[in-house]
């Protein structure tokens, strides 16, 4: 099957083809940089993260744009809350973003524009407008004049005369229509401004993203996204303003990523239960964080809990568990030159190409992978496996594969014993006990089972199940993980 996107504009899924043949553009807005960024950012980076990642895996020469919005009206009034200028909190926040994304695994975009650096561009499409009655100036500020583009709402499928019947103009704005939106602000005492043919200003935030998309990508390209919450009025406004000025389809899909809830309700700081990614990263692996966003389809709401993580901390220690075993068992075997391949890698590998090509289906590629993984540990419990030369090649074979697999979502790229090290302690964290104190028990229950004194082993197993931590009996001794 080849691949089928969801396309917000049509509201279906369509198959997949580039305006140009083997290649790929594609656009995703990034953060307005006042404060540090939360798990709804990480949501949507970590899944275009994951489409970028998947669409140069089946041999697509993507181009990845993703912006810094570096000059807005909360940067300034942060800014000035800390008696700072503006431009050095947006550094700080650029910084801790970057901070942010390399911590969760992301791979760097292809360009990373800032809307400060695309002054001129957006003064030209402003002057686009206006030369086509598309745009007006009013006392300094220019508005885009919705009633000139008929196009207007079709991405969010709004109605325009409800929209309208409950819109109003703000005291001192001079637009014509409540429903026109800003393209250049005028100059306010204190802000930072740059000259322009309509007076000293600063750009309004929809017009950024037409003109740093445009200057990079062209003025049609193929992929645009973004969280559901863009789709009004940001995106919406993107379209009326690229297609205006330059009267071509502005984007081919639009996709977009579903919202992020925190035990069953909508993040909100009012509710407590606003949670930055530095915040997570301090009680749960990045990767944990980033494994638990991919096992939802990403157009669907994901609800944030420590249940749900724990749920993934639990699941990912099973890919891990897995590779290790499969290390140990066969790391020491040589590969035998008429044993025949194995197909079990191919196979899994076209079941994970299959999910992802539906709509970028990453939980349903995880499905496949954890069935890849139930299999390798079938074959490790065979009868003297490492006697059966054919089952250590298709041990080795899912290894790699998974491997494989596992890097186009950006996970299982860490070496398995130190992964689960660092896992499990970071767990105990949590937990009223010590790594000290989990030894100690454990040899206690040692000398217990030596001595025949089956009572005691059952007390301190079952002690250390109740504090959180479950003990796992094998040929080489007893280890232990988070339960």
């Amino acid at each position: 099957m080849s691949l089928r996107v969801y396309n917000t504009l049509s509201g279906k899924k369509e198959d997949f083809e580039p305006l140009e043949p083997g290649k790929v553009k594609m656009y995703v807005c990034g953060v307005t940089v006042y404060d540090y960024c939360h798990i709804g950012h990480a949501r949507a980076n970590i899944v275009f993260d994951v489409i970028f990642r998947y669409l140069q895996y089946i041999g697509f020469d993507t181009t990845y744009v993703r912006n810094y919005t570096d000059v807005d009206d909360k940067i300034i009034n942060r800014a000035n809350e800390r008696g700072i200028p503006s431009q050095e909190l947006a550094e700080e926040f650029i910084r801790a973003f970057d901070e942010d994304m390399e911590a969760l695994g992301l791979v760097k975009p292809t360009h990373e524009p800032r809307a400060t650096a695309y002054i001129g561009e957006i003064i030209g499409i402003c002057h686009q407008l206006i030369d086509k009655g598309l745009a007006y100036e009013a006392g300094g500020d220019v508005y885009y004049q919705v009633d000139g583009f008929p196009d207007y709402l079709k991405l969010s499928k709004r109605n325009k005369d409800e929209m309208l019947a409950g819109a109003r103009i703000a005291p001192g704005e001079l637009k014509r229509n409540p429903m026109d939106f800003a393209l250049w602000k005028a100059a306010k005492p204190g802000e930072p401004s740059w000259d322009s043919p309509w007076g000293p200003g600063r750009p309004g935030w929809h017009i950024e993203c037409s003109a740093m998309s445009s200057s990079l990508l062209g003025d049609s390209f193929d992929i645009h996204g973004g969280g559901r919450d863009l789709i009004f009025p940001h995106h919406e406004n993107e379209i009326a303003q690229s297609e205006g000025a330059s009267g071509k389809p502005f984007v081919k899909y639009w996709i977009h990523n579903g919202f992020v809830n925190v035990n069953q309700e909508k993040m909100s700081k009012s509710l407590g239960n606003f949670f930055t990614i530095r915040d997570i990263l301090k009680v749960y692996d990045a990767e944990v964080v980033r494994f638990f966003i991919l096992t939802a389809h990403y157009r669907s709401p994901i609800d944030f809990s420590d249940h749900n993580l724990k749920e993934a901390r639990t699941g990912l220690s099973r890919f891990y568990e897995a590779l290790q075993s499969a290390e140990h068992a066969t790391g020491s075997i040589p590969a035998d030159p008429v044993t025949p391949p194995s197909t079990l890698g191919a196979e899994l590998k076209q079941q994970f190409v299959e999910a992802m090509n539906d709509d970028f289906n990453s939980a349903l590629a995880i499905a496949h992978l954890f069935e890849g993984v139930r299999t390798m540990n079938r074959l490790l419990a065979t009868k003297k496996f490492a006697k059966k030369p054919e089952l250590v090649v298709q041990v080795k074979d899912l290894h790699t594969t998974i491997i494989e697999l596992g890097s186009v979502l950006g996970i299982l790229g860490s070496h398995p014993a130190e992964w689960l090290e660092r896992v499990r302690m970071a767990g105990l964290a949590g937990l009223d006990i010590s790594k000290e104190e989990i030894e100690a028990l454990i040899n206690e229950r040692l000398v217990a089972r030596q001595i025949k004194d089956f009572e005691r082993s059952d007390q301190i197993r079952s002690e250390l199940e109740e504090r959180g931590i479950e003990l796992l009996d094998s040929r080489e001794g007893t280890n232990w993980k988070l339960k």
